[in-house]
């Protein structure tokens, strides 16, 4: 028979860890909040994003003070991906021309919006999401008053996008790239 050591309690796991220090941090309706926090834990946990940021506040307020900033329709993360989640295709051919590869430009924060797949999305309910946001995150160092973040030469085509996850009641997470525009197809 095992014997059980209780002067050595097992210690929480990262996910209740990160449940517990967001829970009172978060005003929103606690569905969205779990949903968020499920998202974040995946794209930190599984797919090695770094300054991962749960955002509630509208980035596209011009208002000086915080206490004035609009809610976001729902909460949204912003991060950085150990790669380039996109580039744009008049991009790709700009870095072949000039000899670059995807690693000699810098990874830029994206947008995450977490969903369940039983969500019902309309383009009304996209068009909130992306009128409430700008086109690249603002970071850590950034809060959302402070205006337009400095822009790589490599994204002056970049539409507003979001990556879209969408989790699953098994609770898989599978992620859509949705641009707030007609993106010109890669051509081979």
């Amino acid at each position: 028979m095992a014997s059980i050591d209780l002067k050595h309690p097992a210690t929480a796991s990262a996910r209740t860890n990160s449940i517990r220090t967001n829970a009172e941090s978060q005003s929103q309706d606690s569905y969205y909040n779990h949903l968020t926090h499920q998202v974040q834990h995946d794209l930190k946990y599984q797919h090695e994003w770094n300054s991962l940021i749960i955002h509630t506040k509208s980035s596209t307020s011009t208002s000086s003070s915080t206490s004035s900033s609009q809610l976001l329709p729902r909460p949204l993360i912003s991060g950085v991906a150990p790669r380039h989640v996109y580039i744009h295709p008049d991009d790709q051919v700009d870095m072949l021309k000039q000899g670059l590869n995807e690693k000699d430009v810098p990874v830029q924060r994206e947008w995450v919006l977490p969903t369940h797949a039983r969500e019902k999305w309309s383009l009304k309910k996209f068009a909130a999401v992306f009128d409430s946001i700008k086109t690249v995150p603002p970071d850590a160092a950034q809060s959302v008053e402070d205006g337009e973040v400095q822009k790589h030469p490599w994204s002056r085509r970049r539409e507003k996008r979001v990556l879209m996850a969408v989790v699953n009641d098994d609770s898989t997470i599978v992620y859509y790239i949705v641009h707030d525009a007609i993106v010109k197809p890669r051509q081979n």
